[in-house]
C-alpha cells in the first residue's frame, strides 16, 4: 500500500478529480493548503528583503494498493499540468503506507482502502 500525496494548483482540482474518477480512483482526501516551492523571487520592501508569500494550493491524499499507484500518478500528471508545464504546477510524493484500518468494520490492509 502507498500514500500518494499531490500538491497542485487550485484551478486544476476539478480536472484532476475527473481524471482520477476516469481512472477508477474515487477515494481521495482534499485539503486547502498554502506554501511555496523554490521561489527565489524575494521582494524588497522599504529596504528589507521579504520572504516569498505563501500561495494557495490544494493537497490531495490518495491511499491506494500498489497496483493503482502508477495509474493515480499518471492521471494527476496529465490533469494537473498547465499547457506544457509551468513553474508552480505542483509535486507528487509517494510514501509507504504501513497500515490502513477502516473504523466502521475493523478491516485492515488493502481491503480497508
Amino acid at each position: 500500500m502507498k500514500l500518494v500525496t499531490a500538491i497542485i494548483q487550485p484551478d486544476k482540482l476539478d480536472d484532476v478529480r475527473e481524471a482520477l474518477i476516469a481512472a477508477e480512483i474515487t477515494r481521495i482526501t482534499v485539503s486547502r493548503v498554502s506554501g511555496h516551492g523554490r521561489s527565489v523571487n524575494q521582494d524588497l520592501y522599504r529596504g528589507q528583503v521579504v520572504a516569498p508569500n505563501l500561495l494557495p494550493k490544494v493537497r490531495l491524499d490518495i491511499a491506494c494498493n500498489d497496483a493503482f499507484v502508477e495509474i493515480a500518478v499518471e492521471a494527476i500528471l496529465q490533469a494537473a499540468r498547465h499547457n506544457g508545464g509551468r513553474i508552480g504546477d505542483g509535486k507528487i510524493f509517494i510514501t509507504h503506507l504501513e497500515e490502513c484500518i477502516r473504523i466502521r468494520t475493523g478491516e485492515r490492509g488493502g481491503d480497508a482502502i
